[in-house]
């Protein structure tokens, strides 16, 4: 198992004008989003790829996989027979994701971002992407969600996820790191520079332009304690 690792001579700041913003620090991503998450990642990936459906045999496709915890959970499920992608903007994930994956034989990694996926049409029958959405730049995401719509197979399901804090304490904490994550980042896409930066990661927001790129059927769910998830399937 290889991964595509794609050689580039842009600087970081292009890169992150091209497809937003860019977590490069795998060690350190998994270190924050296990406290966010009070370390319930493992449990909360085997309930996303339950509620996305995947089956054994199918053809999945992780945007923004970051380093590779969901890919390896959704290869799992569909076993040998099957396909899992990650796909990240950040050469840095690929790589950590690759070295991590490599038991995995039905796992491949690239470089990619959801806006600009190379895949054929009708290709996939799953795509995944947490925690991802807030990263594209915010006149791009339309035509990222049409490339999911693209690749996607009719009876696709495509699964967003996103922060979605329950109960009093984690919505403030949510807002309070947010805030002072955007004064030590220049990314004008990081969610502290909105008014309110729940609204920012609400994947609920996503309902309508779901409908519009072409999906029926989308539905929302919430797991406790901090995320929101729509699950948008493509007619057949």
């Amino acid at each position: 198992m290889t991964g595509n690792t794609q050689q580039s001579a842009t600087t970081h700041s292009d890169r992150n004008s091209e497809v937003g913003a860019l977590i490069t620090k795998p060690r350190g991503y998994l270190a924050l989003k296990s406290a966010l998450l009070l370390g319930r990642v493992g449990a909360l990936n085997a309930r996303l790829v339950e509620l996305s459906g995947t089956a054994a045999g199918e053809h999945a496709v992780d945007i923004g996989c970051g380093p590779g915890q969901l890919v390896r959970v959704l290869a799992e499920r569909v076993g040998p027979s099957g396909r899992v992608i990650g796909i990240d903007p950040a050469p840095e994930m690929v790589e950590y994701a690759t070295r991590q994956t490599r038991a995995l034989t039905q796992c491949r990694f690239e470089v990619g971002a959801a806006q600009s996926l190379t895949l054929p049409d009708a290709s996939v029958d799953v795509i995944t992407s947490t925690f991802v959405m807030h990263h594209i730049p915010e006149a791009q995401r339309v035509a990222a969600l049409a490339q999911m719509f693209r690749v996607l197979r009719p009876g696709g399901r495509l699964l967003l996820a996103d922060t979605h804090p329950t109960g009093r304490v984690l919505p403030t904490l949510v807002r309070v790191m947010s805030r002072f994550a955007a004064r030590r980042t220049d990314d004008p896409h990081a969610t502290g520079h909105q008014a309110d930066p729940l609204a920012a990661i609400d994947i609920r927001r996503y309902r309508e332009a779901l409908r519009t790129a072409g999906f029926t059927k989308v539905e929302f769910t919430a797991i406790p304690p901090m995320t929101g998830v729509l699950l948008a399937t493509k007619d057949a």
